[in-house]
């Protein structure tokens, strides 16, 4: 029976895609583990692959096109012994399941039932298997009712068979569900009313692509879910500017100029390791407390920002973390960050001193317990505690916390080692 190729989740927040390019035509042969098309999510333009052998029998989503519904029919793929003559009936009839939970037509319900040639499970429901992977399990006489399929809508195919760990079926679902609540749509006032209050203005509309949807909706999410709060500090760089300069020099042979901001991340990710009750994150109905610093610092791309994190930042060098953050910044503005680089972290990091912003307050991005502000160092008069006044170079930076997560004096405390770290930036190497 021809087969469905689905439109998938490629992110957690993805309920719709642009199909970018095909990369197979009608006619092509193709395995498991072949690329398929291009796919750009709220986040990335990714490449999907197939999970089934067969021949591409339809395209049924042509390239370029924007707004296609996660888990909707994008292609038909035939199997050995059909044609494309068996389309005419199949695709029909796949099209209305694929779309029950919107329209269910019912007078289309009965004609999408499986063929009763399939083999069964033990409570007689149809286990849908690719034919590759009905031989590969009679030669190894498994049971295919016992085995967990990772295709669409659950098929068996060959890397189910073949010993390879089958993810959980319920893993589709369970990306799905926070993708509902992601995208939201945020509260404010209606279009229309909008149009019609700038009716007499001069304006252009633009479009919002996905990360502008789903930055909207999760920052809105933020505020309105999130009891934040903030704290402020002022930050001495003298110290770690001279050290900073010092090791640059050493560094200069091997290519390596290490930032400010590399800084800051070790700062925060050994911070967190001192104050370990603050490397937490909001799950719910519980608080997660992370052994590992993963941090999280946001990039600034065309049309909206990326989070990538740093894992295990406080045991990383300083120049595989400078290596690392260039890496990850290049390929976030080129959006080729696969999911797994921006998801997760405890903690994140947005850096405005380079717009020369002295200090703002950063919204924190949820399950995160905090995120840290941080302006630019400008000169400034200091009292130093001899009560001499001098000048030094200051940085301001704003803690945002979630008050679920971390309460006032805890935030201070992780605030201060931040601190400490950076005006001693020495023992960051101890």
């Amino acid at each position: 029976m021809p087969t469905e190729i689905l439109m998938p989740a490629l992110s957690p927040t993805m309920e719709e895609g642009t199909l970018a390019k095909w990369l197979v035509k009608e006619g092509d042969t193709v395995s498991s583990g072949d690329l398929l098309a291009e796919i750009e999510t709220d986040k990335a333009t990714m490449e999907f692959e197939a999970v089934d052998e067969g021949v591409v029998g339809k395209i049924l989503i042509p390239e370029g096109s924007e707004g296609v519904k996660v888990n909707s029919p994008i292609a038909i793929l035939l199997e050995d012994g059909e044609s494309a003559d068996d389309i005419g009936t199949a695709a029909p009839k796949a099209a209305p399941a694929a779309a029950s939970v919107a329209d269910a037509p019912k007078a289309e319900a009965p004609a999408a039932a499986p063929a009763p040639a399939a083999p069964k499970a033990a409570d007689g429901a149809r286990v849908f298997a690719s034919p590759l992977a009905r031989r590969i399990a009679a030669d190894k006489g498994l049971d295919l009712s016992q085995v967990t399929g990772t295709g669409p809508k659950g098929r068996i195919v060959k890397a189910d068979v073949e010993g390879a760990t089958a993810a959980p079926k319920a893993a589709p679902a369970a990306a799905s569900a926070p993708a509902a609540t992601a995208l939201a749509a945020p509260a404010g006032p209606a279009t229309d009313t909008v149009l019609k209050m700038y009716a007499d203005r001069e304006f252009e509309e633009v479009k919002l692509d996905g990360m502008r949807k789903t930055i909207a909706a999760r920052l809105t999410e933020a505020k309105q879910t999130i009891p934040h709060f903030y704290l402020r500090r002022d930050i001495k760089l003298d110290a770690l500017l001279k050290f900073r300069s010092q090791l640059n020099k050493q560094l200069e042979p091997r290519g390596v100029k290490l930032s400010v901001n590399d800084f800051i991340i070790k700062a925060c990710a050994i911070a967190l390791q001192q104050v370990p009750e603050a490397n937490s994150v909001w799950a719910g109905d519980r608080v997660l407390k992370l052994k590992p610093s993963d941090v999280a610092v946001a990039v600034a791309i065309e049309g909206g920002l990326f989070t990538p994190v740093l894992k295990d930042s406080d045991k990383k060098s300083l120049s595989a973390l400078s290596a690392e953050m260039k890496d990850l910044a290049s390929r976030a503005r080129d959006r080729k960050l696969a999911p797994h680089e921006y998801q997760g972290g405890s903690f994140a990091i947005s850096n405005l001193g380079m717009f020369g912003i002295d200090n703002f307050d950063a919204v924190i991005n949820p399950p995160h317990g905090g995120i840290l502000a941080v302006g630019a160092g400008v000169k400034k008069p200091v009292v130093g505690d001899d009560g001499e006044l001098s000048v030094a170079t200051v940085m301001s930076v704003t803690l945002s916390v979630d008050h679920r997560v971390i309460d006032g004096a805890l935030g201070a405390e992780l605030l201060k080692a931040i601190v400490d770290n950076l005006e001693n930036p020495v023992t960051m190497l101890a």
